[in-house]
């Protein structure tokens, strides 16, 4: 009878300390942590978010794995499109980038998309988890015990709510940092060797096509009140044959026609403007 081979798999444990890392690494992380709590202090507008600021963030990285003026370039150009996620968590995407920039100094056939592909998929997960237990849970709880104290007229109130808000903040905003720069360490490499980096890169466009669609058919709205009157009967509601013909065709096209125009480097401000002159035209006219 053979013996059973009892050898766990090889797994890989991560530690959140920093000791274990070279200097560099440790400067260059320090410095993406201290960047971070700016991140939305250079807001880029609805078209790109947090974007200015996560290029901030990631000057450390972008300078210290991007060696020609060019690769800087490029490398801020790819980090120019729409980011936000909840500020407490974020810098777990920030430490991946940093992890997959070092991945792409080092590696010619590096897909670069992936990096902007990793980032799109992290931010509903992870906005979803932050907002849940730093405004849901850990705000409130702060913000009860700060009450409670500050109601008896004690300056300990609001002291205690920054406290209580701030520390497992700050502290977590960390160890996301440590944790993503070494999880893209760890993990990188063997998913490229084995391909599942393609199917993530794949899986995460698709999700933000989905997320898209879900956004415009909820935040885009266009409802007709034109009617077409009819000689003995009820008048004919046009917004009813638009809806029998495609449900959403309006705000669809709408859409489609703005990302035409974004396409061909029509100015974000221009097009709101349009969208908001449209809107007055049409209301005044009575059409919705």
């Amino acid at each position: 009878m053979s013996e059973m081979n009892t050898t766990a798999p090889d797994e890989i444990k991560i530690s959140l300390s920093t000791k274990d890392l070279p200097e560099e690494d440790r400067k260059m992380l320090k410095s993406i942590f201290l960047r971070s709590f700016s991140v939305f202090m250079m807001y880029a507008g609805a078209a790109r978010a947090g974007a200015d600021g996560f290029i901030h963030s990631m000057m450390p990285a972008i300078n210290r794995y991007c060696k020609t003026p060019e690769e800087r370039r490029d490398a801020m150009v790819r980090h120019s499109s729409w980011y936000n996620i909840t500020q407490n968590v974020g810098t777990l995407c920030m430490g991946l980038v940093a992890s997959m920039e070092h991945e792409n100094s080092i590696d010619e056939n590096f897909d670069t998309d992936s990096i902007n592909a990793i980032k799109a998929s992290l931010m509903g997960p992870m906005s979803g988890i932050g907002d849940a237990i730093f405004w849901g849970v850990v705000r409130v709880i702060a913000a009860a015990v700060g009450i409670a104290v500050g109601s008896t007229g004690s300056v300990l109130g609001p002291i205690l709510f920054l406290l209580i808000y701030n520390i497992p903040s700050i502290l977590c905003r960390w160890w996301m940092t440590v944790l993503g720069y070494k999880l893209g360490t760890s993990f990188i490499t063997k998913m490229q060797s084995s391909g599942i980096m393609d199917l993530v890169t794949k899986c995460a466009s698709i999700l933000g096509l989905l997320m898209i669609g879900a956004m415009t058919a909820s935040f885009v709205k266009f409802q007709t009140v034109l009617t077409i009157p009819v000689e003995g009967s009820d008048p004919v509601q046009i917004q009813t044959y638009l809806d029998a013909i495609f449900k959403g065709i309006v705000p669809l096209g709408l859409t489609m026609g703005c990302l035409g125009l974004m396409k061909k480097n029509v100015n974000v401000i221009w097009i709101i403007v349009g969208l908001m002159a449209l809107g007055m035209i049409l209301g005044v006219c009575g059409i919705c």
